[in-house]
């Protein structure tokens, strides 16, 4: 259970999509909540929050992902993580990366440096001391500049159900992947906020690496100019998992409900 909540956790952090914009799908001050459910659990929460700094006299957008168990979940496993990325204003690629992870014991204190200029991104491995090289093209995306990054950079008006949208993904010492998700269309969602029309994607990753093929994950994200996550749930041998938006704020745009 420790290990599907935190890959959730994860997942959250990584993905959603938007049609490209004639205005921006975010602004700083954004910040979004979400309340993971593991049957009649109310297991974990994750926060995301976005700020505009500068990094080395560089304009950039910060954002810092958190997840944590709660209540009575607590009891029985232990998860504090925090995800933070700098990436660029204008074109969203990434510069640095942070992955500081307390999983039951089980930890990590992890940071990414991307270098353009010579093609590659350094990590740092701060609790074992060692360091990687990892060959990067330009279109390279940490765990949470991806979901920033489409967001931004996707037509969906000219998507056909069943086509893909395919991302380079980089944030752990195990290496490059292929990050893809898959656009099933649309379906209008019940939400604590009313009805919500989302666009319905199914993410495909590496086999072993999140989660196993039988079980199946599914994501909704809002279908108007925000494309905020709505919901991401994921039907497992044991039962089911359900993560959905639970408060938000600073939003850019106007968030769309369908008034009965």
């Amino acid at each position: 259970m420790k290990k599907i909540i935190t890959y959730t956790l994860c997942l959250l952090f990584a993905i959603s999509a938007s049609a490209q914009n004639p205005r921006p799908a975010f602004k700083p001050g954004e910040w979004l909540k979400f309340r993971i459910h593991y049957g009649f659990l109310n297991a974990s929460y994750a926060t995301l929050h976005l700020t505009s700094e500068t990094l080395n006299n560089v304009p950039v957008y910060h954002v810092v992902g958190e997840g944590k168990t709660t209540g009575f979940a607590s009891i029985f496993f232990k998860v504090d993580d925090t995800y933070e990325s700098y990436f660029n204003r204008e074109n969203g690629r990434p510069y640095k990366f942070i992955r500081k992870i307390d999983e039951g014991g089980y930890t990590k204190d992890i940071e990414i440096d991307f270098d353009y200029k010579q093609d590659k991104a350094v990590l740092m491995d701060h609790k074992n001391g060692t360091q990687q090289n990892f060959t990067i093209n330009n279109q390279i995306q940490d765990l949470i500049s991806a979901s920033y990054f489409l967001r931004s950079n996707y037509n969906l008006e000219e998507f056909k159900e069943g086509e893909s949208i395919d991302l380079d993904m980089l944030f752990d010492d195990d290496g490059v992947f292929k990050f893809q998700l898959k656009y099933l269309g649309k379906e209008i969602l019940r939400t604590k906020f009313g009805k919500v029309e989302c666009l319905k994607f199914r993410p495909l990753v590496q086999s072993g690496r999140v989660f196993k093929e039988k079980e199946s994950l599914t994501l909704w994200v809002s279908n108007d100019w925000n494309k905020i996550p709505i919901r991401i749930k994921a039907d497992l041998a044991v039962g089911s998992l359900k993560a959905d938006l639970d408060g938000y704020n600073g939003l850019k745009n106007q968030f769309k409900i369908i008034m009965d």
